[in-house]
């Protein structure tokens, strides 16, 4: 297939596109600068510009683009940044997908977690409602973008993401050297929920979502049985063979990260009901496999593995 690929720089994109082509599948990475490569096409989210040409002949388009959510303290600019990169973006690709002669037969839209908000301890799956808060506002926000595509015809997935597991970005490259030096401990009372998915699951389910026709609307990519902040900081320990008894309290964590501790100290008791439904099998469903995966550099570009 040629497949088209907002977001190829960031962690779960570039795991992405190094498996679509060891599948021999031909994509085109839409980068914000002035294209560079053949296989590049340009975009400009801000301006809501997306080039029609990288999208001719495409099947399937998996839109990840979006600023980094914890990467810094949500100052109000930030979170407009956080806000924007992800509403205007896919407002603009999916006007520009409506507008084609011959739109692609599905649209795998980036979502996350987030929607659901601090639930404690209830468990959620898709049908769940939205929280309240910063991040669920912009998760309605950013697939509610996605309507134009979906009223032309074009099969549009929401892939509502968890914490991905790997040691080359997201959360847990912060977390890898801080529990290695020993320092490492639960977060708050640790009894918040943590929704995650190790790099090489997270990329076989976009994939499945991309091959899975019955599939659309919003699907939750966690692992099978979400774990308390206190489980896998536990699992975290037993892994690196290091001891874990540095607790950050919540105040402190506060004072440290704003508002964005809301979000670390958030639970999201997900489920991935739907995903689970349709066939996929994870490779590594558990924490300790999902761990040692990472640390090992388990590729997520093995072909032909999209059922885990």
């Amino acid at each position: 297939m040629r497949i088209a690929v907002t977001g190829s720089t960031g962690l779960i994109g570039k795991a992405l596109v190094r498996s679509l082509r060891a599948d021999g599948h031909e994509v085109v990475r839409y980068v914000r600068r002035a294209p560079a490569a053949p296989d590049e096409a340009r975009w400009d989210p801000s301006a809501g510009y997306v080039d029609p040409a990288g999208l001719a002949g495409c099947e399937a388009v998996v839109h990840l683009a979006g600023a980094g959510i914890g990467d810094r303290r949500w100052t109000d600019a930030h979170k407009r940044a956080i806000r924007d990169s992800r509403v205007l973006g896919t407002a603009a690709l999916a006007r520009t997908l409506a507008a084609l002669d011959e739109p692609p037969r599905v649209l795998v839209s980036g979502s996350a977690v987030g929607y659901y908000g601090d639930q404690g301890d209830r468990v959620l799956d898709e049908d769940s409602p939205a929280g309240e808060g910063f991040l669920p506002s912009v998760c309605v926000e950013w697939e509610a973008a996605a309507a134009p595509a979906h009223a032309a015809g074009v099969r549009t997935v929401f892939a509502r993401t968890g914490l991905v597991v790997a040691r080359e970005g997201g959360a847990w490259a912060r977390l890898f050297p801080v529990f290695r030096a020993g320092l490492g401990g639960r977060l708050g009372d640790g009894r918040q929920y943590w929704p995650f998915i190790a790099l090489h699951d997270e990329v076989a389910a976009l994939r499945h979502l991309i091959d899975t026709p019955d599939l659309s609307g919003p699907v939750n990519l966690t692992a099978p049985e979400p774990l308390t902040n206190r489980e896998i900081t536990a699992a975290m320990g037993r892994v690196l063979h290091r001891p874990t008894v540095f607790a950050v309290p919540e105040p402190v964590l506060r004072i440290v990260l704003g508002e964005l501790a809301q979000d670390v100290l958030g639970s999201q008791r997900a489920r991935p009901v739907r995903l689970l439904r349709s066939g996929f099998v994870f490779r590594y469903p558990g924490i300790e496999d999902a761990l040692r995966a990472a640390l090992a550099g388990t590729g997520s570009a093995e072909p032909a593995d999209r059922a885990g």
